[in-house]
């Protein structure tokens, strides 16, 4: 008899977390080491990843393959951009600013 697993698992092996984003698992492990990617570590210290995180190693390669940054500067460059999505988050909840006719 087969068995389906109904849901995804709710966090990837480095192994795993590589071979979905299409990446070598030590290049993942530089991305953890310079902050750019979330991971825990259990207690053999083996990396475990939100399946989530697809989504952030994606933009790193984005932003690496489109506009040449390195690594260090994609950090500041992702934080600068989830600042900017804060900021029109608080702007839209507000509404618009009304402009007078003058």
């Amino acid at each position: 008899m087969r068995t389906y697993a109904i849901t995804r698992p709710a966090r990837l092996s480095l192994d795993d977390f590589a071979r979905r984003a299409g990446l070598h698992p030590q290049l993942v492990e530089r991305f953890v080491a310079l902050g750019l990617l979330d991971a825990a570590r259990d207690a053999h210290g083996e990396l475990w990843f939100h399946p989530a995180a697809l989504v952030t190693v994606a933009r790193v390669q984005r932003l690496h393959a489109g506009l040449s940054l390195n690594y260090a500067a994609i950090g500041l460059v992702l934080d600068l951009l989830d600042r900017i999505d804060e900021l029109e988050n608080i702007v839209r909840k507000r509404g618009r600013p009304r402009r007078d006719a003058s």
